[in-house]
């Protein structure tokens, strides 16, 4: 097969939440397999920070601030966006967060903002930008999910749902837009070392249970999302439409 199909030289990608974290790493993923990257975040000194960083590793980088969570501010700036400098041909659906409380005393608004951030703003964002891939009868769109889009752990329920609620809008998506040359997928991290993950890796008791719990026997590196990312970004998955791909190092796959 030609490495050319994994190619994304004269694409544009937006990765919301791309300031740090996986986000970061999938936007310089992107990057260095050609991509033009557009990052996303709420803070404008973290977004220049990332920009900065990227670029004086010699990538093209735009900077897109907006909340993903406000569904009026995310279509003004996609639109805006659109007209002025051009089309976004990847998006990657990355923003997120996480709380953890037993379920019993799980607060009502922790919960709400768990809806709004990891499963409405796939909605907003997603829909923002696809109005403009279906016009021009393309596009890819990588939604974020997670190890929990099929496991549970104590402590993150309300997360989990919404892990799970992101895989079924990205059947979704699929289902009502791959008829307009859109591929939309999931992406789903297992146990990765990044700042959302930070009280678990600095938790010797968790990752010990991890390592014993993971066939691989350890914490994944950001960088190996890259690959997955790239894949489905590219036209090498011209056809593959509505599924997740889990990069969990086995833990999804054994008891």
């Amino acid at each position: 097969m030609s490495l050319s199909l994994f190619d994304l030289s004269g694409k544009r990608a937006l990765i919301t939440g791309s300031s740090q974290g996986i986000g970061f790493a999938l936007a310089r993923g992107l990057a260095a397999s050609g991509a033009k990257i557009v990052l996303n975040g709420r803070s404008a000194d973290k977004l220049a920070a990332a920009a900065t960083q990227l670029r004086s590793e010699g990538f093209s980088v735009e900077e897109l601030l907006f909340d993903v969570t406000d569904h009026d501010a995310v279509r003004k700036a996609v639109d805006d966006f659109e007209a002025a400098t051009g089309p976004i041909d990847i998006l990657v659906n990355n923003a997120g967060m996480q709380h953890r409380t037993q379920l019993e005393d799980f607060p009502a608004d922790a919960f709400e903002r768990l809806l709004q951030t990891n499963i409405a703003s796939v909605f907003h964002v997603g829909q923002a930008v696809a109005r403009h891939m279906i016009t021009r009868g393309a596009g890819k769109i990588v939604n974020i999910c997670s190890v929990q889009t099929a496991l549970a752990r104590p402590g993150i329920a309300p997360y989990t749902a919404t892990k799970g609620a992101v895989a079924n809008l990205t059947k979704g998506m699929a289902t009502d837009w791959a008829k307009h040359g859109l591929q939309c997928n999931g992406l789903a991290p297992g146990y990765f070392d990044t700042p959302l993950n930070a009280a678990l890796v600095n938790d010797p008791e968790f990752s010990a249970w991890l390592e014993k719990r993971t066939p691989a026997g350890r914490w994944g590196k950001v960088e190996e999302l890259v690959g997955t990312c790239v894949f489905l970004s590219s036209d090498a998955s011209s056809f593959v439409n509505g599924t997740t791909v889990f990069v969990d190092g086995g833990i999804s796959a054994c008891l």
